[in-house]
């Protein structure tokens, strides 16, 4: 135990520390006139051994798609989280958001193809009450939150010509393409998370935001199998959790994820642009609602597919979009089948093509990597995404003594190209709101990555013109921040200790005390 004084004189370089940390990363333009990027906790729903049947995945898929069509301190989740990337065992990514007072913790998915973050709340009508999921659900009541507020239909931030003339609550409704759906209404209560002040320090921190309280479900979203408390919206609309952050000054306009495809599944979500010097960037296609890119050709073993470019082309209801709700790969029906058509010409000498449940299929005596091309999606920029066999293709079984391979890229007959999780892991994926552009690069996300904190003041002039006009970087590692903090208390510690008892020595034999 060290003397009274001693730790007054410890308390206190402790807490100047402190202070100069603070005072630093303020001159250094860490803190206000750069912003602290953001860190989330993924997770993946389905457990490791929750068997989902594809055409299960798919119909999940085309209700979203049915929604596409109408209209946080840095760090890293550093410990295996449930799931797996085969579709045969995969669900969507969530993660874990604190909000009200005191704050509760909710799961929601990670969507970057909606805009809204919404919670079931306590009131709600025929929805689930337990998960089959292993998750606990939690219900939101705002008369339990101190900091909670209604919007009313007169509030700036109701975006929402939902208004009750009865109640003035800014309400929503959202509708799917399988007949589900959830109506509620908007409030505004605390979101809780971390705060990296500079290269280490990380401090808890929370923000008003406005977000969707869920009174009544249906379809799917009542099913107690996949029932979970919400849905995380990261689009790029004024009442997505990035856009009012950013606006709050907060965190940039720029977020990342890397999603781990292999073991337990999990990954990374960071408000903030992660770097690394193979990312290549593409930019966005300007004004639309979820994040298009101009998709320009595909080619399969180096050879560009003889599709016309016009079915690329972004309008009301083509494009490509980039949507990690989305669980497979979805191409427009005039590119899927010279798609398929290249790849049964180069594979037919040593595979024999069947059809299997209306997906092509492939009956295969050697390693998939020695038989089937690579596939490219080539994209404005000068930007491809590589696909291996392994990422478009299945093992289904046997069949006549071989192993039987299916294409797992779907048709799309909606004319949308729609890139899933099926692709989107093992990748970092950049938003670059700011800039107005996507970047990609291949990745192993169980390692630490570095993140740049910028001032998100960066303003796009057109498809391949960027000017950065008020932009400081600060890579760190993020598993590395708060062990850094623990270091930093220790030598505190130590070296307080060590000129306490100094201190007391030298008053012994001087001052005879």
């Amino acid at each position: 135990m060290l003397p009274g004084n001693c730790m007054k004189l410890l308390m206190m370089v402790m807490a100047a520390t402190a202070a100069i940390a603070i005072v630093a990363a303020e001159e250094d333009g860490r803190i206000g006139a750069s912003f602290p990027a953001g860190v989330l906790r993924l997770e993946r729903v389905f457990p490791v051994n929750h068997s989902v049947e594809l055409e299960e995945l798919i119909a999940r898929d085309r209700a979203r798609h049915a929604r596409i069509l109408q209209n946080f301190a840095s760090g890293v989740v550093d410990f295996p989280v449930i799931g797996s990337s085969d579709p045969f065992l995969v669900g969507f990514y969530y993660t874990k958001v604190k909000l009200g007072s005191p704050p509760r913790e909710y799961n929601v998915q990670i969507d970057t193809g909606s805009d809204i973050l919404w919670v079931t709340c306590g009131s709600c009508n025929n929805c689930p009450q337990t998960s089959g999921l292993g998750v606990e659900l939690n219900f939101y009541d705002t008369a339990s939150s101190s900091t909670a507020s209604l919007i009313s239909c007169s509030d700036r931030r109701c975006a929402s010509d939902e208004c009750s003339s009865e109640t003035n609550q800014c309400a929503y409704t959202f509708h799917y393409g399988d007949n589900s759906g959830t109506t509620g209404y908007y409030v505004s209560d605390l979101i809780y998370f971390d705060t990296v002040l500079g290269t280490s320090l990380t401090a808890n921190s929370s923000s008003p935001i406005v977000f969707g309280c869920s009174t009544s479900q249906s379809g799917v979203l009542t099913k107690m199998d996949r029932a979970i408390d919400g849905i995380f919206g990261l689009g790029q609309q004024g009442l997505s959790v990035i856009s009012q952050l950013s606006s709050h000054g907060i965190s940039p306009k720029v977020f990342s994820h890397c999603l781990k495809g292999d073991g337990n599944g999990g990954g990374i979500l960071v408000l903030g642009e992660i770097l690394n010097p193979s990312i290549v960037y593409s930019p966005l296609v300007p004004s639309k609602v979820h994040y298009t890119v101009y998709l320009q050709s595909i080619a399969v073993n180096g050879q560009i597919l003889p599709v016309d470019p016009g079915v690329f082309v972004s309008s009301n209801d083509r494009g490509t979009i980039v949507d990690s709700g989305t669980t497979l790969v979805y191409l427009a029906s005039e590119a899927y089948e010279p798609f398929i058509s290249a790849i049964t010409a180069i594979v037919s000498p040593s595979a024999r093509p069947i059809i299997s449940g209306k997906r092509p299929c492939y009956l295969v005596s050697s390693s998939i990597e020695d038989i089937f091309p690579p596939v490219s999606l080539n994209f404005a920029g000068d930007a491809s995404m590589d696909f291996r066999p392994a990422d478009y293709l299945a093992h289904m079984g046997f069949l006549e003594g071989a192993a039987m391979w299916c294409v797992i890229f779907e048709e799309n007959d909606l004319g949308l190209t729609i890139l899933g999780d099926l692709v989107l892991k093992d990748k970092i994926i950049v938003y670059d709101l700011a800039r107005q552009r996507i970047g990609w690069a291949e990745y192993d996300c169980s390692s630490p990555v570095n993140v740049s904190i910028t001032s998100g003041k960066d303003e796009f002039m057109n498809a391949g013109q960027y000017v950065s006009s008020s932009s400081s970087s600060v890579p760190f590692n993020l598993p590395l921040a708060r062990t850094n903090v623990l270091l930093l208390l220790f030598w505190e510690l130590m070296i307080g200790s060590y000129l306490c008892s100094l201190t007391s020595m030298l008053l012994v034999v001087f001052l005879d005390i």
